[in-house]
């Protein structure tokens, strides 16, 4: 990923905000068939690795050897900068659309585990932290389901860890926007309703400063 220096996002913080708000993450590897990529929600573990599982059917844990190096991208949500939100551009017009977004690129070494307790934490982690997100209280818990209906839909998934070696994370937020450019591409987004990359947006403008 070409990530100017400008653009390079190092606060673990927002990295983690990242992956937490969007953990569809695109896992992709390289495989006797060539490249591979796969959509599957992973969750970072407290220690750093990342915990995800895939269906039996899914060849990826055939196609791939313990030990082989993966990349998981994430991404959050993106936008379309038109230079009409710029107040400079009446000015000059030296400006050209752009495309604001975050990712962030996590690469290390994936093992596979065929075990009842790791396909069980696997779920476990996974469902516990979305349930309570989108159910608080009323979170479903896999011992809602019954015992031998679990113990079917385990026997047909692979759970996986990557230890990850390295991450990059880009924020090409508007950084390198005065900030008035800035401030009027945040308020054009706004018009049209895209709140959450904008409000992006306003905090790179304030970390900017």
């Amino acid at each position: 990923m070409y990530v100017p220096p400008h653009f390079h996002e190092i606060d673990p913080t927002e990295i983690a905000a990242v992956i937490a708000a969007f953990p569809l993450a695109c896992l992709v590897a390289q495989t006797p068939l060539g490249l591979i990529a796969n959509h599957i929600p992973l969750l970072a573990a407290p220690d750093g690795t990342l915990v995800g599982h895939v269906a039996l059917a899914n060849d990826l844990h055939r196609l791939i050897p313990d030990g082989a190096e993966v990349l998981a991208i994430f991404r959050a949500e993106d936008a379309y900068i038109s230079p009409n939100t710029y107040p400079s551009k009446a000015e000059h017009h030296r400006h050209v659309p752009t495309w604001n977004y975050q990712a962030v690129h996590m690469a290390g070494r994936i093992a596979f585990q065929h075990d009842s307790h790791s396909k069980r934490a696997a779920v476990g982690l996974l469902t516990r932290l979305h349930e309570r997100r989108v159910n608080g209280a009323d979170a479903w818990r896999m011992a809602d389901a019954p015992p031998d209906y679990m113990e079917t839909m385990l026997e047909n998934i692979v759970a996986f860890r990557i230890t990850v070696a390295q991450t990059l994370a880009k924020s090409k937020l508007g950084q390198n926007r005065d900030d008035r450019d800035l401030h009027g591409a945040v308020e054009g987004l706004r018009r049209q309703g895209r709140n959450d990359i904008a409000d992006k947006m306003a905090k790179a403008r304030t970390r900017k400063g």
